[in-house]
């Protein structure tokens, strides 16, 4: 009776549920940026571009460090990779509070917080998903790239109280008490392979699930990776349109809002619970579009998803105000639906492209997305200072919106079984 009520439930969900608090863990710092410029420019007078620059950086590694992590992870295993980004991502936030000089921010905000999220990247998710799951698999993925989006939910509000009421120092010791918080689940839960408890995966026939390979070369595998794949027209239209993605999600919208709503009169705690009701409908689109992965063409909804989103971004430069009306609200609701739901469709075309090594495919083509965000960061904290706003900024992410979705829908499927060439 006892092994029946242990078998209720399978422990690829255990495993998942614990992925999911840990990438929830790792997005604390991931919604500070943008909260944090605001109290950062009026204690030490350091322009947005200069802070845009380190986040930039932030964002430039977490991209690149993101195929090297899932070869990494294919050697040490996902439980080591996983507790090593927790403790960088602490050390990174915690160290903040003794800034006294802006390149300290490369250091904190940029180095050790870029390697931490990089290994907790969106290629963890797929890593998940794809070891311990054969069927759910664009619902698991939905579901784990919802984490970032709930911890932006969860935090920023706080972090904006916060730095508003007790300073930017506590939100930033906060972020790291939470990141060091998660590593006992992490070693406790989670384990590299259904081999290790003796199950198979989710939805396996029993005795189908292969046995791990513990990969060495971690480096030469992904350098292997990005080789092959980039002779392959899909994988350039794939990393041209998650370019894209990054650029109008974590570099524009993530890093640029609050300071973009602050500049109309907003204050940073509205604007960061604005910022948090993405995270709630980012949750909802994410998990949707996983399911939706499973039944529907992935170009086709990679197409509808950046179409919406430009239409977002042509209108937010009349939407926003010093007060919260209804239309910023449908903004912030439509945006939040389409902020990660390109994630499920894209894992799901690297897995249908690329086989096997599409866990290092994907790593390089999230780099490419990571890249995106960090050039529209910049660019747009120099459009700021420029300018004076943002609306440039804005109406640039659109059109670049047109151009991913014409990149998904022009993704040609593998013929016979076989790549496209380039």
């Amino acid at each position: 009776m006892a092994e029946q009520r242990q078998r209720r439930i399978h422990p690829a969900w255990i495993v998942a549920a614990v992925a999911f608090i840990a990438l929830m863990g790792a997005a604390g710092f991931r919604a500070a940026p943008g909260v944090l410029m605001i109290p950062l420019n009026e204690e030490f007078g350091w322009p947005i571009s200069t802070m845009s620059a380190a986040v930039s950086f932030n964002i430039l590694l977490y991209g690149l460090t993101a195929p090297f992590a899932a070869a990494l992870i294919g050697r040490f295993g996902v439980r080591a990779v996983t507790m090593v980004a927790l403790v960088l991502i602490a050390a990174g936030s915690g160290l903040t509070v003794l800034i006294t000089s802006e390149w300290v921010l490369y250091l904190t905000w940029g180095l050790l917080i870029g390697l931490g999220s990089g290994a907790m990247a969106l290629v963890f998710a797929a890593e998940i998903s794809n070891t311990w799951f054969v069927t759910r698999k664009g619902l698991v993925t939905g579901v784990l790239s919802a984490g970032s989006a709930t911890g932006q939910l969860v935090f920023l509000p706080v972090i904006g109280a916060l730095s508003e009421s007790t300073g930017w120092r506590t939100a930033s010791l906060l972020i790291s008490g939470v990141a060091l918080a998660v590593v006992p689940l992490v070693f406790f839960f989670v384990r590299n392979h259904p081999s290790d408890l003796g199950v198979d995966a989710f939805g396996a026939e029993p005795g189908t699930t292969p046995p791990r390979v513990r990969h060495t070369g971690a480096v030469t595998r992904a350098l292997t990776g990005l080789r092959d794949a980039s002779r392959t027209r899909s994988f350039w239209a794939l990393a041209a349109a998650f370019f894209i993605c990054g650029a109008t999600t974590n570099g524009l919208v993530g890093v640029h809002f609050i300071p973009s709503a602050h500049d109309h009169g907003m204050t940073v705690t509205v604007a960061a619970g604005l910022l948090a009701v993405v995270g709630v409908f980012d949750i909802v689109g994410t998990i949707a579009s996983g399911w939706l992965t499973d039944r529907v063409n992935p170009r086709y909804l990679l197409t509808g998803y950046y179409a919406f989103r430009g239409v977002g971004l042509a209108f937010l430069p009349l939407l926003l105000s010093s007060e919260v009306q209804p239309s910023i609200v449908i903004f912030v609701v439509v945006y939040g639906l389409d902020w990660v739901a390109t994630v499920p469709p894209t894992v799901a075309l690297c897995r249908e492209y690329f086989g096997d090594r599409a866990g290092i495919v994907f790593g390089w083509v999230f780099a490419a997305h990571q890249v995106g965000a960090a050039v529209a960061a910049t660019v747009a904290g120099l459009v700021r200072d420029e300018f004076g706003d943002y609306a440039y900024a804005w109406i640039g992410g659109a059109v670049l919106c047109v151009v991913a979705a014409v990149f998904s829908y022009i993704v040609k499927p593998p013929v016979n079984g076989r790549w496209v060439t380039a």
